[in-house]
């Protein structure tokens, strides 16, 4: 028998929490008085988005999940139709992130009124001077917790992760990223790793720690590579539904093709509006809370 657990990446899914564009970017009118200082390419277009986002709520409903959705509030902002930043996903509770990026800041508290409203246990939140987001951890196995320490994830919130995790037996690795574009950057762990199977991953090698693809391929993974011409469109962020059965945004061929090669099956959909100008694909628009074990 399966059973329920947050400790992967790939299982199939049972419960998830996300954000719909309505309740996150609310209207055109917003969206124009955001999109440059929040670093998006260009402005999403409302009516679009709020389409394509619902393709994409129609592929995750392939397994039957249960939909947690955030609604709006003024008190975050566009960023935050990109969920899984604001928190963790654990067996022991959820643990509220603090966010690297200024504009973002106030999404952890979002998602605590949501949980605390529900009643969702939270283990505990990251706090001063820490930060996580949730784009930089990645489960690759029941005990083992990915994290990568980047400019959106920093040594003290690491630190206060490994305090909350460690005494569960959960071992966390810390990956150290590259500067790659910089501070301003969206460039968490899980732009180059994303898992889809057991012992299976996507990931884009150039920008890996060599440590770290050495322990990938150590545990026994098979790394399926992004070329260079589709790690920019976002061929390396790619949601798993169930083991071998994941998302990703179109555009991506080779990706994909070399995805079905491994034996996947890969379901696409327009990132246009909802990935691409704000630089976030389908992990970053959801926060899966429990998959089958």
């Amino acid at each position: 028998m399966s059973k329920p657990t947050a400790h992967s990446e790939y299982g199939k899914l049972r419960s998830i929490l996300l954000k719909r564009p309505r309740d996150g970017f609310i209207s055109d009118e917003v969206i124009a008085e955001q999109w440059q200082s929040h670093g998006y390419l260009a402005p999403p277009k409302f009516e679009q988005s709020t389409i394509d986002f619902e393709l994409l709520e129609d592929l995750i409903s392939r397994t039957g999940t249960a939909f947690h959705y955030l609604k709006d509030s003024r008190d975050v902002t566009i960023d935050s139709v990109y969920c899984r930043d604001a928190a963790i996903a654990t067996d022991f509770g959820m643990i509220l992130c603090r966010m690297g990026k200024g504009h973002r800041k106030n999404e952890p508290n979002e998602v605590r009124k949501y949980f605390e409203k529900t009643g969702i246990d939270i283990l505990g939140e990251i706090k001063a001077p820490g930060t996580l987001e949730g784009g930089d951890v990645a489960w690759l196995d029941q005990n083992t917790l990915a994290v990568g320490h980047t400019y959106r994830t920093n040594t003290a919130g690491i630190n206060q992760l490994k305090t909350m995790l460690e005494p569960r037996q959960i071992t966390i690795l810390n990956v150290e990223l590259p500067h790659y574009k910089g501070e301003s950057d969206v460039f968490h762990l899980m732009s180059i790793l994303s898992p889809v199977d057991k012992k299976k991953a996507v990931v884009y090698s150039p920008l890996m720690p060599i440590y770290f693809r050495n322990e990938l391929l150590d545990r026994g993974f098979e790394l399926i590579e992004v070329p260079d011409q589709e790690f920019e469109s976002m061929g390396c962020n790619v949601l798993a539904i169930s083991p071998g059965e994941c998302i990703m945004a179109h555009g991506n061929s080779i990706t994909k093709s070399r995805l079905e090669t491994s034996g996947c099956t890969v379901h696409e959909y327009d990132g246009t509006e909802i990935s691409f100008k704000g630089s976030g694909g389908p992990t970053c628009l959801t926060r899966p809370l429990l998959r089958e074990a």
